[in-house]
């Protein structure tokens, strides 16, 4: 089968960056892309001094540490997890400038954990992680608390609120995940189709895969959220993905049965985009178009 194309202004962007960062081939490939991604740590003292009109500090539910940044006057909670399908990145990485770009003016509290990584912290250790902190979050913040998640964040997102649903708690308002990383089959057309295209492809997230499940015999949807037999009883979720990424039909089959479970879902396959388009690529029409539409939905799910 033929895969769509990129949309015009993101190809050549796709291009360059795939140049300069190869898709990962092999679980030997995690330690140099560490050392690239670690160029885009910033110190809790940078994030302070680059983005004033927040308190930012950085706190710890348990051994779990929080990057938390308050407004002056917050409206809720977004709690967000960042990606790197669960083998690299950091709760002070690249995310957190990308993140307050389009959340920062919503006046919300941003809480991220850094959660352990995989290869040698294989499930449960990121999403129990990922668990902690959010019941550390609820526990010490008021108002609406939003879930969500890029990526590998995504996919931790949303096996978060299932852990949440299933253990009673912390109660939430909505999920918000981003080209979120779901399924470890990775047999979908857009997976296959889209091998060998774009940044994060289907031998890259069989990598990421490979590293997180550690040789579990039998996939839990705590591990992989479309794993999940049941989807009913979780808060409204916020879905987006491009048509030209390995996650796209994932991602539309998950929306399809959290409708199917009588959930509220809303779904955005954007034409053209690549993994993480909107992030890498922020000036691009499309990226403008999609960040504008995760903002009218967490507007209207908290009544701003």
């Amino acid at each position: 089968m033929t895969p769509p194309p990129f949309d015009p202004e993101l190809a050549p962007v796709v291009e360059m960056l795939r140049a300069l960062r190869p898709p990962l081939a092999s679980l030997d490939d995690i330690p140099g892309r560490r050392e690239l991604n670690a160029a885009e740590h910033r110190t809790v003292e940078e994030l302070a001094a680059a983005y004033p009109a927040h308190k930012v500090a950085e706190e710890h539910a348990g051994d779990v540490p929080l990057l938390v940044m308050t407004p002056e006057s917050s409206a809720g909670v977004l709690y967000y997890v960042h990606g790197g399908g669960t083998i690299v990145g950091s709760h002070l990485g690249a995310d957190v400038p990308n993140l307050l770009a389009w959340a920062g003016e919503l006046d919300l509290t941003i809480v991220s954990p850094g959660y352990r990584l995989a290869p040698e912290h294989p499930y449960p250790a990121p999403v129990e992680d990922c668990y902690a902190g959010l019941v550390w979050t609820a526990e010490r913040f008021a108002g609406p608390l939003v879930l969500g998640g890029i990526s590998a964040g995504g996919g931790l997102a949303a096996a978060t609120a299932l852990l949440a649903r299933d253990r009673g708690g912390p109660s939430l308002a909505g999920q918000l995940l981003l080209c979120p990383m779901l399924d470890d089959r990775n047999d979908t057309a857009s997976a296959v189709d889209l091998d060998g295209r774009g940044l994060w492809d289907r031998t890259a997230n069989n990598v990421g895969w490979t590293a997180y499940l550690g040789g579990l015999d039998e996939v839990p949807a705590y591990a992989a959220a479309a794993r999940a037999a049941d989807l009913s009883g979780l808060p409204p979720a916020f879905l987006d993905v491009g048509t030209a990424e390995t996650f796209r039909d994932e991602v539309v089959a998950y929306a399809s049965r959290l409708w199917q479970a009588g959930g509220e879902a809303e779904l955005h396959v954007w034409p053209g985009g690549f993994h993480g388009f909107d992030s890498l690529a922020p000036e691009a029409r499309l990226s403008r178009a999609a960040r504008a539409a995760r903002l009218t939905w967490l507007r209207r799910l908290l009544g701003q």
